[in-house]
């Protein structure tokens, strides 16, 4: 899924992931950055700004036989320009983009 075209400071995304997936992919995508994570929340150093993550579980989505975890995660901007916002959700997104035909 794309940012918002936008991406505003604050928006939230349904993710096809399970807590401890959502946790590792953070985790990859945040190597060499400066942040910290608490409970079911993260917060990042984004240049000058700050990016408060927090998700919470939601029921699985279920596809004929198919199951997928699913959560939904919010994210807070705070000073950080929309240029900024954008290109941190484009690296995000790298890591949390499912191959697919």
């Amino acid at each position: 899924m794309k940012p918002p075209p936008d991406c505003p400071p604050v928006f939230e995304r349904d993710m096809a992931c399970s807590d401890a997936e959502w946790r590792r992919l953070l985790a990859q995508a945040l190597a060499g950055a400066r942040w910290r994570i608490s409970g079911d929340g993260a917060a990042v150093a984004v240049g000058e700004g700050c990016l408060h993550i927090t998700w919470q579980l939601l029921a699985p989505r279920q596809i004929a036989l198919l199951r997928l975890p699913m959560l939904r995660a919010r994210f807070v901007f705070e000073g950080v320009s929309a240029e900024g916002r954008a290109a941190f959700m484009r690296h995000l997104d790298l890591y949390t983009h499912r191959g697919g035909g």
